[in-house]
């Protein structure tokens, strides 16, 4: 396992790590996170490997911290050369069991990743996915990941800020386990470390282009430009914004000579329209805004770091369908006199008690609603504020009829009454309302909701359908 590096305390602790993953190895596959299971999972997985290796040959890759070898038969299926090494017995035991089985060609061996048994230069990759926040001296591995390495190596780390409430239910939470609540004030990142915060780490520490996966950059980006110059200042219409990702975070660029894109209009547009102003969620987790960065870079520029991808253990995806439900039809009108406001409740309970003399009780062909703009039309039963008697209401008469025709009629009848409602005290027949123009005035169909749920699927596209076609290839066509 290795001496410590301050004293016979870190042996302590190590031991109760290694202690713990000795007696998880049995079940370790099973947890999520562990193997591949799902075609999502396997997608995700293919993603990142793609990203680290894409155009490289086959490598000398070294495992750090490699568990029962997961990332380790990755490797080793795409052409890799690989060694994988963990200091926990039962680890590396299962981990050669399972080569065995499959006869891959693996080397796993016992070691510290804090003090590697190999020569420097020996390894074109070094990878280690979720093990930083499990080491007593993260920067002195970081250190010895790099002694091992070759020039133009490639050092990877693997690692996420996983939301336990999306992902199905541990064997057992590490963290919280017996060996860990006695040591982890001995663990400098056990409560995990932003991307930020560990690209800052890589470079500190001599590594150079350093980078990382731009999935929540993307997803940020997407979102803040979803409508165009909204996220900008002074509010203009839809104009143009400059979006770029280049693994340093979200560049965004208001276009237009006249706008900018602030701190302050950047993140008011990334937090909108959603329960919880942090969070957007996407079919496989959600972006994570909740320790986003924002930065004036120049007069029209602002960059956003400290996004992350949360990832889900499952991939859902919303379904959302309306129906028309009828024709509608509106009627406005005012009213300025303070006893009919008084009674106002009254005023409308009279008038929708003449459209039932006439046509028949409202809710089965038809349907009224009085807006009462002044008093409660945006909120009504849910208003949180004591009404105050207003000086004049502006009321929106609706109906709503499977019959466009018969729909104006109702409409124009139930706004005239609120003309010759019949009050105590009232001796005129008239005049107690204002109306703005004496017509209907038709609106567009009513529609409602007829699905709104979230479905889980095996694979992103399973169920939509995707046409790729190719135009104006072969022979060239003439053109005048």
């Amino acid at each position: 396992m290795g001496g410590g590096r301050e004293s016979g305390l870190t042996d302590v602790v190590k031991q109760q790590v290694a202690a713990h993953w000795n007696r998880r190895a049995p079940s370790f596959d099973e947890d999520f996170g562990h193997s591949i299971r799902t075609p999502a999972e396997r997608a995700a997985w293919d993603r990142i490997l793609d990203l680290v290796l894409a155009g490289r040959g086959a490598l000398d890759a070294l495992d750090v911290g490699c568990g029962t070898g997961f990332l380790a038969f990755e490797l080793a299926t795409r052409g890799h050369h690989v060694t994988g090494v963990d200091f926990a017995p039962a680890m590396i035991a299962e981990a050669r069991r399972k080569a065995a089985a499959r006869s891959v060609a693996i080397r796993f061996e016992e070691a510290d990743a804090e003090q590697l048994p190999f020569a420097p230069g020996s390894f074109d990759l070094v990878i280690s996915r979720h093990l930083l926040w499990t080491l007593p001296h993260p920067e002195a591995a970081i250190d010895e990941w790099i002694r091992v390495l070759r020039t133009g190596g490639r050092l990877v780390v693997v690692d996420s800020h996983l939301d336990g409430g999306l992902a199905p239910p541990a064997s057992e939470n590490a963290r919280t386990s017996p060996e860990y609540a006695a040591v982890g004030d001995q663990l400098p990142f056990l409560g995990g470390r932003s991307r930020d915060d560990i690209e800052k780490l890589l470079s500190v520490h001599g590594l150079v282009n350093v980078g990382s996966d731009p999935l929540a950059d993307a997803f940020f980006c997407g979102k803040a430009m979803e409508c165009a110059s909204f996220c900008g200042e002074p509010f203009m219409g839809k104009e143009t914004i400059l979006g770029r990702v280049d693994g340093t975070g979200v560049y965004l660029t208001a276009m237009h000579p006249d706008q900018r894109c602030t701190p302050a209009s950047v993140a008011s547009h990334a937090m909108y329209e959603r329960l919880n102003p942090f969070r957007e969620y996407v079919p496989d987790g959600y972006l994570d805004m909740s320790k986003c960065s924002y930065e004036q870079v120049d007069e029209k520029t602002t960059r956003v770091t400290g996004q992350t991808f949360v990832p889900s253990s499952t991939t859902w995806i919303k379904l959302e369908g309306s129906g028309k439900v009828a024709e509608r039809a509106l009627f406005i009108t005012g009213i300025r006199d303070p006893y009919t406001i008084a009674n106002l409740d009254r005023v409308i309970g009279w008038a929708k008690g003449k459209l039932t003399e006439r046509f028949g009780p409202m809710g089965e062909k038809y349907n009224v609603f009085y807006h009462v703009y002044g008093r409660n039309a945006v909120m009504e039963a849910m208003e949180p504020t004591p009404a105050r008697a207003p000086l004049e209401v502006g009321i929106v008469v609706e109906v709503v009829c499977d019959d466009a025709a018969r729909a104006e009629t109702i409409c124009h009848i139930a706004g005239k009454n609120l003309f010759y409602a019949r009050l105590p005290d009232v001796k005129g027949t008239a005049g107690t309302a204002a109306i703005m123009s004496d017509e209907v005035l038709h609106a567009r169909p009513a529609y409602e909701w007829t699905m709104n749920h979230v479905v889980e699927v095996a694979y992103p596209r399973e169920l939509f359908r995707t046409r790729f076609e190719t135009i104006g290839v072969g022979v060239p066509v003439a053109r005048p």
